[in-house]
């Protein structure tokens, strides 16, 4: 078939080279109307022009992502009409693959740090005794004589502490929030009791909900979520732990869930910031049923 000079259009056969898109599937698409070609010569052969080509190369991004094609071809009818939407469609479907990365990457880390599978069997009589023992002998004079005045002494206190870990569902989150109870325990002794580390951790934390409140007011998405990477490694550094996410997405199911939270943490840093944080945490790992 000879193409007239100045045409500049590719056939059925060229675009599918070109894109890799089977000859096939191209006519399937000018069938339900989502790819018509431009011109169909009277020999029957179908040619596509540029803004043909762009259109398909907008089709194949959004099959990249598994949207149905009835979808697709409202999205492209659309496209004329409201140019906004359209890019917002898209903005949308980026961030759906970045948070799905996320969750990717989080996984491979914990793969690169030799993660043990998960496991919910509870703690020993022996590690809850180093877990109290430790926080005891870390523990300042100050903290200790607020015990005493609480239960009246610190055998009370022990009993009570004791008494705590047979709460089956509190010991299940816990080991959950460090992937076993090993670690668990392992974090709980690592802790130093340091003033000057707890201040540091404590003003790293501070520094990043700040930095969450500026996300919110300029809406910045890419701040919002650069924010949440940061929350993690405080949290890593603060409760001595591998990974993160398990707390975070703890921390955004309260913060969604719970008004009394809400209050303290709007006061300090600004009228819907929690709910904004709990969000951010969710789009960050792409889930929303926390």
């Amino acid at each position: 078939m000879i193409k007239k000079k100045g045409e500049n259009m590719k056939t059925v056969k060229e675009v599918s080279e070109l894109t890799g898109i089977s000859i096939r599937t191209l006519r399937y698409y000018d069938e339900i109307g989502l790819l018509k070609p431009t011109k169909i010569t009277a020999a029957g052969y179908r040619l596509y022009d540029e803004n043909s080509l762009k259109q398909l190369r907008e089709i194949m991004f959004y099959r990249e992502f598994e949207i149905p094609l009835s979808e697709i071809k409202m999205i492209m009818e659309q496209r004329e009409k409201n140019n906004r939407k359209i890019l917002e469609t898209q903005k949308n479907i980026l961030e759906m693959k970045r948070n799905h990365l996320n969750s990717i990457i989080e996984l491979i880390s914990n793969v690169m740090q030799n993660e043990e599978p998960m496991s919910f069997e509870g703690f020993s009589y022996d590690d809850i005794q180093k877990m109290i023992y430790h926080s005891l002998e870390i523990m300042s004079e100050k903290d200790k004589k607020i015990i005493s005045e609480k239960y009246g002494n610190m055998e009370t206190f022990l009993e009570d502490a004791l008494e705590s870990f047979k709460d089956e569902k509190a010991c299940e989150s816990l080991i959950g929030i460090y992937g076993s109870k090993e670690k668990a325990v392992e974090a709980s002794l690592k802790a130093t009791g340091d003033k000057g580390e707890f201040i540091k951790n404590k003003d790293a934390i501070d520094k990043t909900y700040k930095k969450f409140a500026c996300a919110m007011q300029n809406s910045d998405d890419v701040m919002a979520m650069e924010a949440v990477k940061e929350l993690g490694e405080n949290y890593k550094d603060f409760f001595k732990m591998d990974n993160a996410k398990a707390l975070l997405l703890k921390v955004a199911k309260d913060y969604l869930n719970h008004s009394r939270l809400e209050e303290g943490t709007d006061r300090q840093y600004g009228k819907g910031i929690t709910k904004y944080i709990g969000e951010a945490i969710c789009k960050y790992y792409g889930e929303w049923k926390v």
